[in-house]
């Protein structure tokens, strides 16, 4: 897909889990202090004649079966220009639990019902984020090793979905991993799943790239 055009005062919804929360509804509202913040600070740094209206519908804890049940709430209601979604990493832990998590499949086509209605609907810019697991866990049976595996899963059907609807792609579980070759874990996301400023950095800036650089 190639790169979008914004104009002027337009509606960017940033939608997800904890990940894109980052305080947004207690701490600090109401883009949170990660990635979503980090993208709005770029944006207005280097566009800054966009003025463009970047708004953070992320819910700590969420799947994507949160996402479909709040989608025409918190998404369609708002017909932003674009929509960006990074969901996933809560549906592979629950499902790995056995507490009524979607199989990396079931979580596909959930996550198409929701891709449906949004072109139906609204048909705006998508970008679709894979979710991330910043672990080196690969040889001791642990459950990190375990989520890092099954991560890889959401990650391919996240990527599929992209290709099928022709959305913007970011694969953030590759960017992560890429860098622990020179980064430890830690510096990134110390539990694996939460980012560091740095790593909410990271975020920001490929989302930037992909978007307006």
């Amino acid at each position: 897909m190639v790169k979008p055009t914004f104009n002027a005062g337009d509606k960017l919804v940033f939608i997800g889990d904890s990940i894109t929360d980052s305080g947004r509804r207690d701490a600090a509202p109401p883009l949170g202090n990660g990635y979503v913040a980090f993208f709005k600070d770029i944006v207005d740094s280097q566009h800054p004649e966009l003025m463009l209206n970047v708004i953070n519908k992320g819910i700590s804890g969420n799947t994507i079966r949160d996402l479909k049940e709040r989608w025409e709430d918190d998404v369609i209601s708002l017909k932003p220009r674009l929509v960006s979604v990074l969901i996933g990493i809560n549906d592979a832990h629950r499902f790995l639990g056995g507490d009524l998590g979607l199989s990396p499949d079931d979580y596909y086509k959930m996550y198409s019902e929701v891709l449906d209605l949004t072109i139906k609907r609204i048909n705006p810019v998508i970008l679709l984020i894979a979710p991330f697991y910043v672990s080196k866990a690969n040889e001791l049976d642990t459950f990190r090793r375990k989520v890092l595996q099954l991560v890889s899963e959401y990650v391919k059907r996240v990527e599929r979905l992209s290709a099928e609807y022709s959305t913007l792609f970011i694969n953030l579980h590759e960017e992560f991993q890429a860098r622990l070759s020179y980064i430890e874990p830690e510096a990134l996301a110390p539990d694996a799943v939460h980012p560091t400023r740095k790593g909410h950095m990271l975020i920001a800036l490929k989302i930037y790239d992909k978007l307006l650089s």
